[in-house]
């Protein structure tokens, strides 16, 4: 890392002893102002802190990294936040991306390597390795602007990410398993599609999604 004051990080991950790892490892290389193991927490904790870069887990319980991003880039538009999880499906990495992570990096990363991705991201810069930066690439190189809808306005990007996976026809169980969730969580989700849609079922949201070529 390049001399200079020492990044402020908050550690967000359910697994406590991870968490507790993670930090033993970057005590000397970076100020670690906190940790959080759900994102009722990380979200109280980010607010009060306000640290320069966030480690989120990708996948927890009660949400991970996605929920705590959009919990708190409102509040707090100053901290950047760096993904750090097991997984580095394609999907995954989009969708963080998609909500304003600046890096995302697997927990196969070294110590020395994690604290310069921080060091890198506190100062702006964007961290993907070259395969997860070929994911990002590949996928806006591909998109075409979408045509306004307000009915599918109304609904937000976790509840349009769930009518996808539900409209293609995965169960809510497989979803959840998708998602990181609780197959309660997207029974939740679906719910409330189908009355902001106006829609009885599962059948009707798929054909709604359908004539709108959400899916194929």
């Amino acid at each position: 890392m390049s001399p200079g004051p020492r990044p402020r990080v908050v550690i967000v991950d359910d697994h406590a002893l991870f968490r507790s790892g993670v930090r033993a490892e970057l005590a000397e290389l970076v100020d670690v102002v906190g940790e959080a193991g759900s994102v009722a927490e990380a979200v109280a904790l980010i607010t009060d802190t306000k640290p320069d870069v966030v480690l989120v887990d990708v996948h927890m319980p009660d949400g991970g990294g996605l929920a705590v991003m959009r919990q708190t880039t409102s509040v707090c538009p100053t901290v950047r936040f760096l993904a750090l999880s097991v997984s580095d499906a394609p999907e995954d990495v989009i969708e963080l991306v998609r909500a304003g992570a600046r890096g995302y990096v697997t927990k196969t990363i070294s110590a020395a390597d994690l604290a310069e991705a921080i060091a890198r991201v506190a100062a702006g810069d964007v961290v993907l390795s070259p395969r997860l930066a070929g994911f990002v690439l590949d996928t806006f190189a591909g998109e075409a602007p979408k045509p306004a809808d307000p009915e599918l306005d109304l609904l937000t990007p976790r509840e349009q990410e769930v009518l996808e996976h539900i409209a293609r026809g995965y169960r809510y169980k497989e979803v959840a398993h998708m998602l990181g969730v609780s197959t309660r969580t997207v029974e939740s989700h679906v719910s409330t599609v189908l009355r902001k849609l106006n829609l009885s079922n599962r059948h009707q949201l798929a054909r709604w999604a359908t004539q709108r070529r959400l899916v194929d």
